[in-house]
């Protein structure tokens, strides 16, 4: 924990990508602090920074399934952003779970949901300090080429949503300027691995100094 009182908060807040979750080799656990990206930008930052990763494996925008507890990312928003009070930055990425076939959700629907997650952001502070600044992420694309792609006996992602994942940046994007947030596509930086939906050991790396340069940006505002 960053015990400096004057340090700049920076909660990432995502999914399983955000949490560290490897492409393969499951058994050894997610990946460790120093190759997350969320600790890689902490030491990227520094001291004068305290980044707060708030990462969940499943996690989606704001959908229950129906046999996960507690995956919906919209219903443990505002307790989470009450937890870590006072914040200055969050980092939002969600949206790989929303292409979910299960869900069935199109593109447009996915970043309507991301705005429904802004509106608690830019709300949230009202009568204190003011809201955090946001950065607003597009999760690297689903790749159905890759030799591990997910294949389980009842498949969680089809054509459809690889085709979808592709969409996402442009529609975040959009949402982002129309709010006045910062953006940054991660899928210009990173690439999944093997599983065609989590990012490799080097993509972190990426993804925290594209995070750490919006940061700067955000700052310099």
């Amino acid at each position: 924990m960053i015990t400096n009182p004057d340090a700049v908060t920076v909660l990432c807040y995502g999914d399983s990508n955000t949490q560290g979750e490897r492409p393969s080799d499951y058994d050894l656990g997610r990946w460790p602090a120093d190759v997350r990206w969320t600790g890689q930008l902490q030491d990227l930052l520094g001291d004068g920074f305290s980044v707060i990763e708030e990462g969940l494996g499943g996690r989606t925008t704001d959908v229950d399934y129906a046999d996960r507890v507690g995956k919906n990312g919209r219903t443990y928003l505002r307790p989470c952003l009450d937890t870590h009070t006072p914040l200055d930055i969050v980092v939002l990425m969600l949206g790989t779970n929303d292409l979910k076939i299960v869900f069935d959700r199109s593109a447009d629907q996915i970043a309507a949901a991301v705005g429904g997650l802004l509106d608690d952001i830019e709300t949230y502070g009202v009568g204190r300090a003011g809201p955090p600044k946001v950065i607003l992420l597009s999760p690297a694309p689903v790749d159905d080429t890759k030799p591990g792609y997910y294949a389980d006996e009842i498949p969680r992602y089809d054509t459809a949503s690889v085709a979808k994942s592709r969409e996402l940046a442009d529609r975040l994007r959009a949402l982002a300027e129309k709010r006045g947030h910062l953006f940054a596509d991660i899928g210009i930086v990173a690439e999944v691995g093997d599983d065609g939906v989590h990012l490799t050991r080097d993509s972190h790396s990426a993804v925290a100094a594209l995070v750490a340069a919006r940061i700067s940006d955000a700052l310099a505002r």
